[in-house]
């Protein structure tokens, strides 16, 4: 089996060295049972803070990410010792958005994870914090984690946070979720106080994201001991997310899950129709508005009269050119625009539903 295991701050930061000591042990024992594990990391802030002696979490980027990049050679220091200690090799990988979000990129990164893994190594993987700005952050490490589980072929997501797991309206733990979205409402998001950014919003997100490429997604406390080992036994532990019935191939995902949308498709009642019930490809002529500017092979939101976001797909003319074409019947595009890359805006094959 192959497991993606994210370490939230908060858990990270009540003591970084046993946290990270105990993580260790149990992939030593994960891998003697013929398990691969790939780590997701928080944390780099967190440390960086402690170092500089910062005691708020900073509020402009350029100061996050000089806690970030002094943090992150304190946070592998504590990674690479306890590993070591294990008779383990770590990798240090890390990711901002615009690595994933180009499909060349995306795939270098799993290739690079995969000969990490084929070679015993264990990557651990942190947002690139000293970089990312808001254009580029994927938002949160459970997101993170959940798109590092696509990249790897993961079976399963474990988010080690501060809490037992998601808890239902009494107050009671939640053992077993079938739709992400249908306890969405029963998420919080972050505190505000601390060095966490997700909450459990982010973590119901993650889940959904997960669920999307057949990964089942537990979240259970990090306090507790042999969480890593009870999940690869199946045991009951926190919240399991079950997979989604109907899974993505990994290119849709990518599609629906890491492109962001660059701009937006207005489509009629009948262009909706053949997109869901029909499984066609958008035309021009179901076409009523054109949302941004972007160009050929952007990603686009295809969004429904009611202004709701129904799926997502790589646009076959850029925003201009739709502009001239919408409404217009496929026959006619060479005529409007002098040349035809293809009938369709957005092919079928280049379509997600969400």
């Amino acid at each position: 089996m192959r497991l993606v295991v994210k370490l939230g701050s908060r858990i990270l930061a009540e003591d970084p060295a046993a946290r990270v000591a105990a993580l260790a042990e149990e992939i030593e024992g994960a891998r003697a049972g013929g398990h691969t594990v790939v780590v997701v990391t928080s944390g780099a802030i967190a440390l960086g803070m402690e170092r500089l002696g910062l005691r708020e979490r900073p509020r402009a980027i350029p100061t996050l990410q000089a806690a970030a990049a002094v943090g992150q050679c304190r946070l592998m220091e504590i990674y690479a010792r306890a590993f070591e200690a294990r008779g383990l090799a770590v990798g240090q990988v890390l990711l901002t958005h615009a690595d994933v979000a180009e499909r060349a990129r995306f795939l270098n990164a799993r290739h690079a994870l995969k000969a990490m893994l084929a070679l015993g190594a264990v990557p651990v993987i942190n947002e690139n914090d000293t970089v990312a700005v808001d254009e580029i952050k994927f938002g949160d490490n459970d997101r993170l984690a959940a798109l590092v589980a696509s990249v790897v072929d993961a079976d399963r997501l474990l988010l080690l946070t501060d809490v037992e797991g998601l808890l239902d309206a009494g107050g009671r733990v939640m053992r077993e979720v079938d739709d992400p979205e249908a306890v969405a409402g029963l998420a919080g998001g972050a505190s505000g106080d601390g060095p966490g950014t997700g909450g459990m919003a982010s973590k119901v997100e993650a889940a959904r994201i997960a669920g999307r490429s057949g990964v089942e997604t537990i979240v259970a406390s990090g306090r507790t001991p042999g969480a890593m080992a009870a999940v690869l036994l199946g045991a009951t532990i926190g919240t399991r997310f079950r997979a989604s019935v109907g899974t993505l191939a990994a290119r849709k995902h990518w599609i629906a899950y890491v492109r962001r949308p660059e701009g937006g498709l207005v489509v009629d009642d009948g262009a909706r129709r053949a997109l869901v019930d029909g499984k066609r490809s958008l035309l021009a002529s179901g076409i009523t508005e054109v949302r941004g500017d972007f160009d050929v092979g952007a990603a686009v939101s295809v969004i429904d009269r009611e202004g709701r976001e129904f799926a997502r797909g790589l646009a076959g003319y850029g925003s201009a050119e739709i502009a001239r074409i919408l409404g217009r019947r496929s026959g006619e595009i060479e005529d409007v625009l002098g040349y035809k890359y293809f009938d369709e805006v957005v092919h079928r094959d280049d379509l997600v539903l969400l």
